[in-house]
């Protein structure tokens, strides 16, 4: 029974590629109530939807979504993460001062793709609440 019991609480532990965020890196300065207390970064993006038209089948899209760190705190980006494989977000690994600006560059490749189609990205950071969701979305026609 303890055999059982050790192996079941091992095979719990992340294996290699699994992606986890410390609860040490995002700390939630929120209180009970939602209160916020202290110092804190924030998102200030210049648009969190872009819709890139009608598009051929087979073309790669891109756009930068910008933002200002408009909060009191440095702010950094955790992980960024998107609907399905044919999107690619990247972003800065360095922290965004207050009043500084940051994007997040995304790379949309359309092969494959029919119709009206949307696309989220997931970015996690240092910010209340600690999610922040980008959508992209085009009218992707047949060669």
């Amino acid at each position: 029974m303890l055999l059982l019991l050790t192996l079941s609480i091992l095979s719990c532990k992340n294996k290699p590629g699994d992606e986890t965020v410390s609860p040490d890196i995002i700390e939630n300065p929120a209180t009970a109530t939602g209160e916020k207390q202290g110092d804190l970064p924030a998102f200030d993006f210049e648009t969190t939807n872009h819709h890139f038209g009608e598009v051929k089948a087979g073309e790669v899209l891109n756009f930068s979504f910008r933002f200002k760190n408009s909060g009191k705190a440095d702010l950094f980006i955790v992980s960024a993460k998107a609907s399905c494989g044919c999107t690619v977000p990247e972003y800065s690994k360095e922290v965004v001062k207050p009043g500084d600006d940051g994007k997040v560059d995304v790379s949309f490749d359309t092969r494959g793709q029919a119709g009206m189609v949307s696309k989220t990205i997931t970015l996690i950071a240092n910010t209340v609440p600690n999610t922040k969701v980008l959508t992209i979305s085009a009218e992707v026609t047949a060669k």
